[in-house]
């Protein structure tokens, strides 16, 4: 019996790679990521199987012919990313001294150089209104253009069985002429996984702060909490952030799913902006994990989230580690996509790939 190929993936501006992990997991080849963050990458290539991570200026055309190259000329089956897509003038022309729409070609180009049977592009829900709506409209019409049937959607985390309130848009596009239907859902509103179901097992810290290799020290509660732990032995990037006494002081003043308006007149003005101040409540969703660590604090004590807390948060799993200092561990973790978002995308995406092998 033949055995089944995998699909063959290559991950444009794939940061830590949360997309791409997800399709990793979903069974995709993931050959190569490109980027060019040199923390980012080094955590790509620990946690995808043997990929390639590429240190890459998308600003150079040359960049398409060396990303070849590394892949050995394979044939790519699906090309993934998140390229800023803000180069479009008001009037919906793209920009060509803007930086950021070559950003943008470069995904477009890659798509034209290897033909994917598939590419997915994700961003900011807010791309779809950017300009009245004429920066979609660009992007569709240039990978539609090279033969692509398009169809978006955005996608809302908690549909998809992970803990945080986060919407992402994606543009998937098919060159056999079909349509793809995105994953339903697989979670229903009242019924979403909270904080504590995700991180209610991860301990918290007195005097020491832990160190970035650890041992488990409670049992997995909940059927989440066992999924992340399944392939891990130790738990990393458990690491607690010091505070001060006015600090933690102030925390203990903001309630369970509260914020700074919430807080006593004259305590935290300082911080006193959009979600800056807010606890997490212990039975709903995490908010959207950004790329700080200082706005948000855990449902329960008195501290910021760990970057493992965080990651749980965006569906990583445990045994995904994360190199760097700790700033740029969580900048990592709160520019990724929820790994479980690309798994969904990836295993309904299957259906429209006819792989030689299969």
């Amino acid at each position: 019996m033949r055995k089944k190929k995998r699909p063959t993936v290559i991950d444009m501006f794939c940061g830590c790679g949360g997309l791409s992990r997800g399709f990793l997991d979903a069974g995709y080849d993931v050959l190569l990521g490109i980027d060019n963050n040199k923390s980012a990458l080094k955590t790509f290539k620990e946690n995808h199987d043997g990929a390639i991570a590429m240190d890459g200026d998308l600003f150079q055309g040359s960049t398409i012919l060396e990303m070849a190259h590394l892949t050995d000329n394979k044939s790519i089956d699906l090309i993934i990313g998140g390229p800023p897509c803000q180069g479009f003038s008001l009037t919906g022309k793209r920009d060509e001294n803007d930086e950021r729409n070559t950003l943008f070609q470069s995904m477009v180009n890659a798509v034209g150089f290897f033909q994917p049977k598939a590419f997915v592009l994700e961003n900011v829900p807010g791309l779809a209104t950017l300009y009245n709506g004429k920066a979609k409209e660009n992007i569709i019409k240039e990978f539609s253009n090279l033969g692509y049937t398009i169809n978006s959607k955005v996608l809302y985390a908690p549909d998809y069985g992970i803990p945080q309130i986060r919407k992402r848009l994606f543009i998937v596009g098919l060159n056999n002429g079909m349509n793809f239907d995105f994953p339903e859902p697989v979670c229903i509103p009242g019924n979403y996984i909270s904080c504590e179901e995700a991180i209610g097992d991860l301990h918290d810290f007195n005097d020491d702060l832990g160190v970035d290799v650890c041992k488990y020290l409670n049992d997995p509660k909940t059927p989440y909490q066992k999924k992340m732990r399944k392939n891990s032995i130790h738990l990393f990037n458990h690491v607690g952030t010091k505070h001060t006494p006015e600090v933690i002081d102030v925390i203990s003043q903001v309630p369970e799913g509260g914020n700074h308006k919430d807080l006593p007149p004259g305590v935290g003005e300082s911080r006193k902006f959009n979600e800056a101040w807010t606890r997490y409540h212990s039975k709903s969703p995490s908010k959207t994990i950004d790329t700080g660590h200082r706005n948000h604090f855990h449902y329960k004590f008195n501290r910021v989230p760990t970057v493992r807390e965080n990651a749980r948060l965006q569906s990583f799993a445990d045994d995904f580690r994360f190199f760097g200092n700790k700033t740029e561990q969580y900048k990592q973790v709160g520019n990724a996509v929820p790994p479980l978002l690309g798994y969904h995308l990836g295993i309904q995406l299957k259906k429209y790939l006819s792989i030689d092998g299969e």
